[in-house]
């Protein structure tokens, strides 16, 4: 693989390297979106992917490449959650010593499932890039090999394995809709559609508390923020100011990118559960969301909305489902 680049050939090669841990997710049509927007609308479960999220798929290409000498020292990462749990649940699969460093805002259930795979958490830090700098400290004490969470050439073409998917059941798309955080998933569905097709419409969405990736696009070079609390957790966190790959990727493949409001993410949850049965957490809904409110503009005739993630706190998914039973579903008033 290119140390500068990302290739289509890259992601299929990274398809068959992950072929036994990753697992090929459902791809149906939603026929209330379909009713309600007049477009063929698609969702792809990446929820119930293996650990509950996309991650697995770039984390198992990234962990499948490493040396006989980078396996025996071990690995560290940094992680809001999912990629944690994924490097953790690829690490045992392989037999290779994680660390894991999260922040003290990532959410217990999340630390849990990674302490239960077998991965050493270390908690560090009021936000993602603190823990971020300790694993870094780690790394370089310790000798272990850094899995980058989303700026990293593997970890990018792993994720690309997704629109492999999409395309071979439904080539007719001519848009897909992505969650965006720090751009891997994005980037790497993005080449790998526009590779196939220029023409089909790649859009990513954040969360409007703190979306690094989208100021950093408009302001034209990566930038820091102060984390807020989101219900999208999973997103949170900056793209690092030395940002090699996934800034670049998504200025030269990504057609767009949006914002949507908590109460958009939290109506995108409910709407998940209530209509298709389907357990969402917030950054795994964005996508959702915006399509929902309407953000989307020239939807498109036949439209991929990715769903990226499942592993929200039951607490938290109640709370949300009572608050809506409560006022209703609706979109925020910038819808």
């Amino acid at each position: 693989m290119s140390e500068l680049s990302v290739t289509l050939r890259d992601v299929y090669a990274a398809r068959a390297r992950i072929s036994g841990i990753a697992v090929r997710t459902p791809f149906f049509d939603s026929a209330e979106l379909t009713n309600r927007t007049g477009s063929a609308i698609y969702l792809k479960l990446e929820n119930v992917q293996r650990t509950g999220a996309f991650k697995i798929r770039g984390a198992a290409n990234r962990l499948r490449n490493l040396s006989s000498a980078e396996r025996n020292r071990g690995v560290v990462t940094v992680s809001s959650g999912n990629h944690g749990r994924a490097v953790a649940y690829v690490a045992q699969e392989l037999g290779i010593r994680a660390v894991v460093c999260v922040s003290m805002g990532v959410p217990p259930n999340k630390v849990d499932a990674i302490q239960k795979l077998g991965a050493e958490v270390v908690r560090h830090g009021k936000s993602y890039d603190e823990a971020e700098d300790f694993a870094t400290k780690l790394q370089l004490r310790h000798g272990l090999t850094m899995i980058p969470p989303f700026d990293d050439p593997h970890v990018i073409a792993g994720q690309g394995t997704i629109a492999l998917e999409l395309l071979e059941e439904h080539p007719e798309l001519d848009t897909v809709i992505v969650p965006l955080s720090g751009g891997g998933l994005l980037s790497g569905v993005a080449l790998t559609m526009k590779s196939a097709d220029p023409s089909i419409r790649t859009i990513g969405v954040s969360m409007a508390r703190a979306p690094v990736m989208y100021h950093s696009l408009r302001a034209g070079h990566p930038i820091e923020m102060e984390e807020e609390s989101t219900l999208a957790d999973a997103l949170m966190g900056g793209i690092g100011l030395e940002n090699k790959y996934t800034f670049d990727l998504i200025r030269q493949y990504v057609d767009d990118t949006l914002l949507v409001s908590e109460d958009d993410i939290a109506n995108a949850m409910v709407f998940a559960l209530e209509h298709h049965h389907v357990v969402v957490e917030g950054g795994g809904a964005v996508a959702l969301a915006a399509v929902l409110c309407g953000k989307v503009k020239g939807l498109g005739k036949h439209v991929a909305v990715i769903v990226s993630g499942g592993n929200v706190e039951i607490p938290v998914l109640v709370d949300i489902v009572q608050r809506h039973l409560g006022s209703g579903p609706g979109c925020s008033d910038n819808c």
